[in-house]
């Protein structure tokens, strides 16, 4: 019966420790993903070590306060995306139908559209180098 008893508290304070851990990490992960979900927009774009030449670029676009609005159903929009790769999750965008008041009040009429930190408008598929041209962000060697 000990054992039983014992076995049981290492399992519950692995557990708990496993917890704190998980706890502690989501509150100290500062990788940050901007997708807007409500009427607000914040540009994030802290770079860290180990960061991919495309998570960098991503995160400049951000940082430039360039922002993407489009639709998940819009094959000019996955174009887009699938440009970045994993590295899209840096790049602030906008779900428009999840987002219809903003995207309405920022006049966009067609998906994709790029609105960068001067508020000038770049519809349609812009490709890695214009959105590289428009925010002065370097693009990644493997790019070009």
């Amino acid at each position: 019966m000990q054992n039983k008893k014992e076995i049981i508290s290492y399992t519950v304070g692995i557990i708990v420790v496993i917890l704190i851990i998980w706890v502690f990490a989501s509150f100290t992960n500062n990788d940050t993903t901007t997708v807007v979900t409500d009427n607000s927009l914040t540009a994030t774009s802290t770079v860290y070590e180990g960061d991919s030449p495309m998570d960098i670029f991503a995160k400049c676009l951000t940082g430039q306060d360039l922002t993407m609005y489009g639709a998940v159903w819009c094959s000019h929009c996955l174009n887009e995306k699938k440009a970045f790769g994993e590295s899209f999750k840096y790049v602030q965008y906008v779900e428009c139908p999840d987002n219809v008041e903003l995207c309405t009040a920022k006049g966009i009429n067609g998906y994709p559209t790029w609105i960068d930190g001067a508020g000038n408008k770049h519809e349609g598929e812009q490709g890695l180098v214009s959105l590289a041209k428009i925010t002065g962000c370097e693009l990644p060697n493997e790019v070009l």
